[in-house]
C-alpha cells in the first residue's frame, strides 16, 4: 500500500472530525478547515490508489511477459 493512501486516509478522518466539531460548536472556520482537509485527504488517497494500480499493472506486465517465453528462452535468460 502506498504511503499516500495512508496519509490521505488520515487527513480525511482528521478533517471529518474537525468539520464535525465545527458543526457542533457553530464554528464555521473549523468546519471549512475540516472540509478542506477532507478534500486534501481524499485527493491524496486517490493519488495513492492510482500509483498502486500502475505499480500492479507494471508487475502484471512483467509477470505475463515471462509467461510468454518458451521453455528454451526461459532457460537461456536464467543462465545469463
Amino acid at each position: 500500500m502506498d504511503n499516500d493512501r495512508i496519509k490521505g486516509k488520515t487527513d480525511d478522518v482528521v478533517g471529518r472530525a474537525k468539520r464535525q466539531v465545527g458543526e457542533w460548536t457553530g464554528n464555521e472556520d473549523a468546519q471549512a478547515e475540516g472540509a478542506a482537509q477532507q478534500v486534501k485527504g481524499k485527493v491524496q488517497n486517490a493519488w495513492g490508489k492510482t500509483k498502486d494500480a500502475v505499480r500492479d499493472a507494471v508487475d502484471d506486465a512483467k509477470g505475463n511477459r515471462n509467461d510468454d517465453l518458451s521453455d528454451r528462452d526461459r532457460k537461456d535468460r536464467d543462465v545469463a
